[in-house]
Parts: structure tokens; sequence; C-alpha cells
């Protein structure tokens, strides 16, 4: 046995280990822990983020402003355990007499789902990994967590996860409700989620690579829901009347947001729609000026590189697509491109969809609003849309904003879809592929839901239903 198998193994035997008294748990000692994580990681954080800067090149203002998120988050966690969020109970009294009026007493109560393997994003370092929003709300949903590490920052997720075993120790509690598989290849990958004792798992990452562990979560004897977030194009539809009044200002706004983290965040805008219209013709050299002199930092991996290069290669083959200005020289990162495609073409060929993981977009210009909603409907499932100008009710907009909510899990009316709130509100998933699971969430307080099932206890006995009892 390869010794990543065996550290899998060990890893997810600690976690099974310790499942039964986690989900046991009152909400004073979870509570205790995920405050004691942000704690922990604050304590830490100008180490912790000199490493990450060294490994990603994401830079310390970004990197600070991702502890502070993610420690808001631990902490946003905390507070919906003590309000009992985890623990909730539907209480139906018994009513004499036959059904369907009469009925038995109903107890409807949760239950943690069991070990969850978190596989850690590459994009959001401290965020979307080790302390991430993941493990946060399995936590707080009383499951313990076996993360495997990203190989874009290996030395920052075995500091962090030293930091989370530090504040085990402090807080007495087991070692095992927090793993960490660091170095295991993708075979090693696919034994986590075929391991018998996981119980689910959330998956932030490539098409490729995510599908292949949802086909490994649903071949397994026992399937297990699998979360994942799997990519998108986040369209954006700009109507000529909001460019006619503020063209100048959003192509900046928008040109920050295609560049922002070298447009590697999964919410960067990669679909323009514009009208035909004078109005957008002068948008797009708005933008075109706006975005070309940007220069970005490299990117996370070798590999994110290539696969951005080769994805530009391929669109400036086509004989549908056209750079819409001359790109400067690639800097420490690759200069931002721009794209005009027809949107006929755009409709018809699936490889003008693809994502372009990186610092570019593409232009489309409709004939109408009907073919707008052509386009929205041919790129599908996505995390957000966004949708300029449409503060008239008419019949038009209607249709727009119906279209947008049929594909995406987050339809914006202002400002840009790069940077997603932590709240009870917030919806970051949405049709497949943007995720596998389209009623939930991976960001936002809702995203404790995922990891815990409902119980229905029918004339239980007194015993079963105190509050001890109730806690699963």
């Amino acid at each position: 046995m390869s010794s990543d198998i065996q550290a899998i193994d060990q890893a997810v035997e600690a976690a099974a280990c310790v499942a039964g008294f986690w989900a046991e748990s009152n909400s004073a000692v979870r509570a205790a822990l995920l405050r004691g994580l942000a704690a922990g990681l604050e304590q830490q954080q100008q180490a912790l983020v000199a490493v990450a800067d060294e490994e990603t090149g994401l830079g310390t203002p970004r990197l600070n402003g991702e502890v502070a998120r993610t420690a808001f988050q631990l902490r946003g966690f905390a507070n919906e355990v003590e309000a009992g969020v985890p623990y909730g109970v539907v209480d139906d009294q018994a009513v004499a007499g036959a059904p369907p009026a009469g009925r038995p007493h109903l107890t409807r109560v949760q239950q943690p789902l069991g070990p969850v393997a978190m596989f850690s994003a590459s994009n959001f370092p401290f965020a979307f990994s080790v302390l991430g929003g993941d493990t946060a709300s399995a936590l707080a949903a009383g499951c313990p967590v076996v993360v495997k590490a990203h190989s874009g920052h290996p030395r920052l997720s075995r500091a962090v996860h030293e930091v989370a075993q530090g504040v085990l120790a402090a807080q007495k509690l087991p070692a095992g409700l927090l793993g960490l598989v660091d170095g295991a290849s993708r075979a090693g990958g696919v034994h986590l989620v075929a391991h018998p004792q996981i119980a689910a798992v959330a998956f932030t990452g490539s098409y490729q690579g995510g599908v292949a562990l949802w086909k490994a979560a649903n071949e397994r004897p026992r399937p297990v829901p699998f979360f994942g977030e799997l990519g998108s194009i986040n369209p954006l539809v700009a109507l000529p009347q909001i460019l006619e009044h503020d063209g100048a200002a959003l192509a900046t706004t928008l040109a920050a947001s295609i560049t922002s983290g070298t447009g590697q965040f999964c919410t960067s805008p990669g679909v323009i729609v514009l009208l035909e219209h004078p109005a957008s013709d002068q948008f797009i050299a708005q933008l075109s000026d706006a975005l070309q002199p940007i220069k970005t930092h490299r990117m996370l991996t070798p590999g994110m590189r290539s696969g951005f290069d080769s994805g530009v290669a391929q669109l400036s083959k086509s004989a549908s697509a056209r750079a819409l200005f001359m790109p400067l020289t690639d800097g420490d990162g690759p200069a931002p491109r721009l794209f005009e495609v027809d949107a006929q073409a755009l409709i018809s060929d699936a490889h003008l969809r693809e994502e372009m993981f990186g610092p570019a977009a593409v232009v489309v210009k409709v004939r109408s609003v009907s073919q707008a909603i052509e386009v929205l409907h041919a790129i599908g499932g996505s995390l957000t849309a966004t949708l300029w100008g449409l503060e008239q009710d008419c019949a038009d907009n209607r249709a727009l904003l119906r279209a947008a909510r049929q594909i995406a899990g987050r339809v914006l009316f202002s400002g840009v879809p790069t940077g997603v709130a932590v709240t009870h509100a917030q919806q970051h998933g949405g049709p497949w592929p943007a995720s596998t699971q389209p009623h939930t969430t991976s960001v936002g307080y809702a995203a404790l839901a995922r990891f815990v099932r409902p119980v229905a206890l029918q004339d239980a006995p007194s015993w079963a239903l105190t509050e001890g009892s109730l806690q699963p």
C-alpha cells in the first residue's frame, strides 16, 4: 500500500473514531472550537500570510483580507451553532382520530452525516482551504473533517493545520476532528472519496477533477453526497441605456473584476453580452482601454498558466472570434485579453463557451433581447449572472431576469460578481456545472445544511425527546 493511501486511511479512521463524540457535542463545545480556530489563525496571521504569499503570489493585502474573511466566517458559524441551527427540532403533536386529520406524534431532528472529505481550492488558500468555509460549516454541523491539501500551497496547509491542532489540544478535543492529507495523488483523492467511512465530500476545483471525484462518490456501494463547484462563466448583460449614462465608470469596474486575482476567481465575469447599439460599441472601446494596461501577478500554478494559454490560443485560432486589442507583453502574470465572438457561433459551438480561468473575457453582441436570452441558455449553469440597466419594469427586462434565474445561483443588478459576502441570504452554487448540488451553497451560513440530514422520531418515549437526547 502506498504511503499516501496509508495516510488517507489513518486520517479517515481517526475522523470516524470521533464522529459519534462530535455529533453528540453541545453548542458550547462546538462554538468554542470555531472561535478558537479563528483566534489561532489571527494570532499566527503574519507568519501564515508570508508563507501563503511565497507559495501563491497573491500578495499580502489580498491574503490579509482573506484571513479576515476566514476568521469572520468561523465566528459566524459559531453564532449559528449557539443559535441552535444544527440542533433544530420541529415538533408535531399527536392528533387523535383517523388520517388524514389524525396523526402520530412526530419530532423532526437533525443528524450529522459523519466524516467529510474536503478538497481545498487553489485560488483561496485560506477561505477555501484547511479552515475555510467547508471545514467551518462541517464542524458546526457536527461532522469531523479530513482535508485534502491543495498542491499549490502545501506548506501553508501544513502550517494552518498545525495551528488547528494546537487549538484542539488546548481545548482537550481529539486531533481526529480535523485531519490533513498532504501530497496525495489523484488516485489518492479518489481513494479518499471512495473510503467507506467518508459520509460526504466538499470540492472546489476544475471541471475534469471534479467530475472524476463526483463519479467516484456515486459509484461507491453506498453513494454519498458530493458538493462540488466545477466552474462558471458568469455572464454579464449590459443594456445600452446604462452604458450611455455610465459606460466609462462601468468599464473601469468591469476591467478590474476581470483581472482581479489574475482572473483566478470562480466568479470572474467571462462573457459580456451587449445589444447592437452605438453605446455598446463605445463601451467595448472603453473596456478595451481600461483592460489592456492592467498588470497581473503570476498565476497560482504552472498548470493553470498552461491551461489559460491553451484557452487563449484556441480562441485566437477560431474564425468566429477576434481579439479586440493587441495584448501587452506578459509580465509576472499574463497580459489581459479581450475577444469578440459572433453570437450565433457562441450559441452553436460549445468550445467557444469554455471557461478561460485567467484575465480574459469574451464580448458578444446580440441583435435583440431574445438572442441575449439564447446566449444565456447556451452558457448554462453558472454561479452568477449580472444584469446591468434593468431599472424599468417591462417585458424584456422580466424575460432577461427569468433567463438569468434559470441558469445562475446569484443574479446581480449592479456591481460585479467578484466578491462573495458571507451572509444568511448568500447563494454560491448553480445548475451544472457551476455545482453538483444546485440547491445548496458553499458560501454563507446556509452551507451548514449540507452536512446534516433530517430524521423524524415517531411516538418517541419521553427520554428520547429530552434536550440531551435530541442532540444526536
